[in-house]
């Protein structure tokens, strides 16, 4: 997928639409940050659409895995799925903002397209 005139405003937005993801570290759900940036910016480039939408589907995914791991927390393997998943969001939330900054459409490798 290749995309033109990617100007280094319209990178710097596709990279906070991954990472604003990692708000939710700060407390503030990670979600909530990156659909609200989507939804803003989505009708500005087909770029910008593309990592909202990709970030997007990663989180939703990174929500139903972290529901089903709470689920098993009851028969403590979820306690190590969590923190599994903790990591995994936070190395991919990076690797996809760095690659949204330069100018590359990257697509998460565990993702569930919803959108």
């Amino acid at each position: 997928m290749e995309f033109e005139n990617l100007d280094r405003d319209t990178r710097m937005w596709a990279m906070v639409c991954h990472l604003s993801a990692l708000a939710s570290y700060a407390g503030i759900p990670g979600i909530v940050a990156v659909i609200v940036i989507w939804l803003i910016k989505r009708d500005t480039h087909p770029y910008l659409d593309f990592h909202g939408r990709e970030s997007l589907n990663f989180q939703i995914t990174m929500c139903i895995a972290a529901a089903i791991s709470g689920v098993l927390c009851l028969v403590l393997i979820g306690f190590l799925l969590l923190a599994a998943l903790g990591v995994v969001n936070l190395v991919f939330v990076i690797i996809a903002g760095i690659k949204a900054n330069d100018g590359i459409p990257y697509r998460y490798p565990i993702c569930i397209r919803f959108l």
